[in-house]
């Protein structure tokens, strides 16, 4: 009979399985409503204890995240396009720079011959790449408006993500609570306690290390736009985006903006200085603010386990594994410490002799 169950089991997950690749077109507004929906829940449960009812605080909460949402594409997306139109303008003055005064430089200190750099083969190549990036849009933007109804099917789905996650945040409680009637009894403590786990190790992560890296690619950015570098939100992002992996994203992003400042304000020591201190003060605030109190030790990997694992996730997935990557590793860290901690009380590490009371 349990042979048979297993084998039940297993055709239902291969179902399972099939049915969500056969379905994946029409998940995308699901799995981001699921998402943000577990992100707000937190804010809904705080509310709630303060006697709100769940549909008042499930609104304020909706309407919070629309409202955040909305301002950061209303304010930061037209001063990334003009900054990036602001470097596309500038890279040829910098190969030009480099030609002319770096690699000289750089062939004096070191001592050794470096090759100058191909203007033209540069030239051709950005051109070339801009050229397809505005041909991919403009092909996608006629086949979109050439099909009507793909279009509106691309909308609808896109409309449906406020949707879905309002209604999932406000059937959270209920949705657990049906997902537990159907635990196993007998193990049902034990998988609550599993999942319960899990779920701390992911709130750690998805609510507290993303918000981490908000929260330092804000400080950076607007930090360098006081101190009057052009690059500043470009910067900002690429370092709160690379944060992820522990001090990546501050190295990067010192580095960019120690570059970008002396090639605006050209060889002077004080927005070099500005911009290191910016950086510092970053540092300041991620590891006696932003850090314990977001995140903790909850995660439980060390700097060179999250870089295997984004390493890893890019290697086999793509982009969307680097994404995942850390997410996955961190369920899998807490799997590993539950099969760790049986070994230790099994009889193979015992020697054969009683279990241990632990």
């Amino acid at each position: 009979m349990k042979e048979r169950n297993r084998w039940l089991l297993l055709i239902g997950l291969a179902l399972l399985a099939w049915l969500v690749y056969a379905l994946r077109p029409i998940l995308m507004p699901f799995l981001v409503g699921a998402l943000f929906a577990y992100l707000g829940n937190p804010l809904v449960q705080r509310l709630m204890r303060f006697g709100w009812s769940r549909l008042t605080a499930v609104s304020v909460t909706f309407t919070a995240l629309c409202t955040a949402g909305a301002a950061v594409l209303v304010i930061l997306l037209p001063r990334l396009w003009e900054q990036l139109m602001y470097l596309e303008s500038r890279i040829p003055s910098v190969l030009r720079w480099m030609n002319r005064h770096g690699i000289p430089w750089l062939e004096q200190k070191l001592r050794v011959n470096i090759d100058r750099l191909d203007m033209d083969l540069i030239s051709n190549w950005l051109t070339s790449v801009w050229q397809s990036a505005d041909a991919g849009t403009a092909n996608m933007l006629t086949q979109l408006a050439q099909s009507g109804l793909h279009l509106a099917a691309t909308l609808g789905l896109i409309a449906l993500i406020p949707v879905v996650t309002f209604y999932l945040m406000l059937d959270w409680d209920h949705l657990l609570a049906r997902t537990r009637e159907l635990l196993p009894r007998r193990s049902e403590s034990r998988l609550v306690s599993l999942a319960q786990e899990c779920d701390g190790v992911l709130a750690a992560f998805l609510r507290g290390q993303l918000m981490v890296m908000f929260a330092l690619g804000l400080i950076y950015g607007l930090g360098l736009q006081l101190i009057g570098l052009k690059l500043a939100m470009v910067i900002g992002l690429v370092a709160g985006l690379a944060s992820i992996i522990p001090y990546f994203g501050f190295a990067l992003g010192i580095v960019i903006a120690t570059i970008v400042a002396l090639f605006q304000f050209g060889l002077e020591w004080q927005p070099v200085l500005m911009v290191w201190v910016v950086f510092g003060i970053g540092q300041l605030i991620e590891g006696w603010v932003l850090q314990p109190w977001l995140i903790g030790d909850r995660i439980g990997l060390p700097p060179v386990g999250v870089i295997f694992a984004v390493m890893a996730g890019g290697q086999l997935f793509g982009i969307f594994g680097m994404l995942l990557a850390l997410p996955v590793a961190a369920i899998i860290v807490v799997l590993v410490r539950h099969a760790h901690a049986g070994y230790l009380r099994s009889h193979w590490y015992q020697g054969g002799g009683p279990p241990s009371a632990a």
